[in-house]
């Protein structure tokens, strides 16, 4: 489940939304990540009898989602998933805004000065037109 403006999110939620910016938290010990994720997917599939691909838009895994960082997903693994808070800081209608705000919650909270994130590293490319929505 996934919690925003502390309530659970719906599908009315996020219509019109492309990306989001979240915080899992583990209530354990309060270790935090704060990470980016699409509410679709991309995949190209062969056209039979054609060289072209054929692009398909899907949902992707969002609804289970617990981030990328491999410590993270051993705690989660090891202590279940109740044991940790999914929270949306930022629904974003664009993915370079949600390029920017990721940066932006990440550097603001200075993630990579303190052992209180699971965030290992940051990377982003962002250009001037991605913040303006």
């Amino acid at each position: 489940m996934w919690l925003y403006n502390d309530k659970e999110i719906g599908d009315d939620d996020i219509e019109g939304y492309v990306s989001f910016v979240y915080r899992i938290t583990n209530l354990e010990n309060g270790k935090q990540y704060i990470g980016k994720k699409n509410f679709t997917k991309v995949r190209s599939k062969k056209v039979k009898g054609k060289t072209r691909r054929k692009r398909i838009k899907s949902e992707s895994d969002w609804r289970e989602y617990f981030g990328s960082n491999l410590t993270l997903l051993g705690d989660v693994e090891k202590l279940g998933q109740d044991r940790f808070k999914r929270e949306i800081l930022k629904l974003c209608k664009s993915k370079g805004t949600a390029n920017y705000w990721e940066a932006w919650y990440q550097m603001s909270e200075k993630v990579l000065e303190s052992d209180t994130y699971y965030n290992d590293w940051i990377m982003c490319k962002i250009h001037r037109s991605h913040i303006k929505d």
